[in-house]
Parts: structure tokens; C-alpha cells; sequence
């Protein structure tokens, strides 16, 4: 059990510690978005309506695959996703942002799609005009990390782009899983830094866009690559 006097200070000491997978109950322990939906007081549930449906799941993804020693670093993060929700872009910006932290580290296989992931979204929220130049700007600087896996990506969406002009919310879920995937099975010294990173990255992006008056947040260090 948490207590008060732990790095979660504003958390009652009835919380348990986050823990993976779905709990029926609180007292069998909570998973980051069954506390989101006891912090908003809604039904318990890890699919709770206060957050965007892809954030959510990135934030249940990275809850299930960090390490059980590094997964209260995450509670910080809980009540800021409360509330953010609202316009369909926001699914957009949330791929977006995690297939740009996975795509440098993951394998040759997971960075084709991640690359074809990048180029789509990056595509769409300029169509949509979605005020996400810096995120767009980083992901095209990480393409130019994976040059192979980038050609490939570019050939590939330009043939199935007529067939599948939208990406949906499936769509995006599917980046966003195989996105964090791709990094906690990377060979890097740390990938829970790189999943911690990713969720951190998202919330920060989704709240500059939902919540424009909140303060700037410093952001988590670039993890080691190699």
C-alpha cells in the first residue's frame, strides 16, 4: 500500500500501488486508468470516459509492459489525464507522439509500420491543421534516423493510401500498441525510460492542446539509446 509518506504524497493511503491488467475491484489493486476513473468519480473501469480513448490506451499499455519497479512513476501523470478529451485529432497527436519515442529503438520489423504510422499521421494533421509543428518536426527528424525504414514506409502508404484515405481510432490504437511494444522490447540499457517518456510526452501534448493555459511542463531527459 502506498503511504503518505512515499513519493505520491497525494494519494490517501487507502490506494493501492498501480499494478497490470484489470482489477475488478480497488482492493485487488488498480491499474493507471481505473485510478483515472476513481479520480474522476466515475463507474470503476480502465476504459473510463474522462480521457481521450487512444491516450487511454497508450497510458493502460505502458501501465501493463513497465517494470513493476518503475510503475509508480507513473502516478504523477493519473490526474493530469482527467479531462483530456474532446476533439478526434487528439487520438492523431497521441500515435503520433508514440510512434516518434519507439520508432528509433524498435526492431527493423516494428519500425516499418511505426515509419508508415509517422508519415500518415504527420500527413493528416497537417490536412486537419492541427497545431502540432514542433511534434511534426521531431517525427520528421526521427525518419531521418531510419532512412530504410522510411523508404519503405513511403512506397508502402502512397499504394494504400487511395484504398484507406482515414486513419481512424483503430487505426491509431494499433500504432499506439505497436509503439509500445516496439519499445519495451527494444535492446536499449533502459526501455521502461522510453515507455515512461512516451506516456509523459503524450499528456504533455494532448493538455497543451485541451487545457492551451496550463503551464509548460519541463520535459523527461532523451533516454540512452545504445
Amino acid at each position: 500500500m502506498i503511504t503518505m509518506s512515499q513519493r505520491t504524497p497525494f494519494i490517501p493511503d487507502v490506494m493501492p500501488h498501480l499494478s497490470a491488467g484489470r482489477h475488478r475491484t480497488p482492493r485487488r489493486g488498480a491499474c493507471f486508468m481505473e485510478f483515472a476513473s476513481y479520480l474522476a468519480g466515475e463507474r470503476w473501469s480502465d476504459h473510463p470516459a474522462c480521457t481521450d480513448r487512444t491516450l487511454a490506451s497508450l497510458a493502460r499499455g505502458v501501465n501493463d509492459l513497465v517494470a513493476d519497479g518503475r510503475r509508480d512513476e507513473l502516478v504523477l501523470l493519473i490526474p493530469r489525464v482527467v479531462g483530456l478529451r474532446g476533439a478526434e485529432h487528439l487520438g492523431l497527436v497521441v500515435a503520433l507522439r508514440a510512434a516518434t519515442v519507439a520508432l528509433p529503438i524498435a526492431s527493423m520489423e516494428r519500425q516499418r509500420v511505426l515509419a508508415a504510422g509517422v508519415i500518415s499521421l504527420c500527413a493528416l494533421l497537417e490536412t486537419k491543421q492541427v497545431p502540432s509543428h514542433a511534434l511534426r518536426e521531431e517525427a520528421h527528424r526521427v525518419l531521418d534516423e531510419v532512412p530504410d525504414a522510411a523508404r519503405w514506409a513511403r512506397t508502402h502508404v502512397t499504394a494504400i493510401s487511395p484504398r484507406y484515405p482515414h486513419l481512424d481510432t483503430i487505426s491509431c490504437e494499433l500504432v499506439v500498441a505497436t509503439a509500445v511494444v516496439g519499445a519495451a522490447r527494444a535492446c536499449v540499457p533502459d526501455p521502461d525510460a522510453h515507455l515512461i517518456r512516451m506516456l509523459s510526452l503524450a499528456v504533455d501534448d494532448v493538455e497543451a492542446l485541451v487545457r492551451p493555459g496550463a503551464p509548460a511542463r519541463e520535459p523527461l531527459p532523451q533516454p540512452a539509446l545504445l
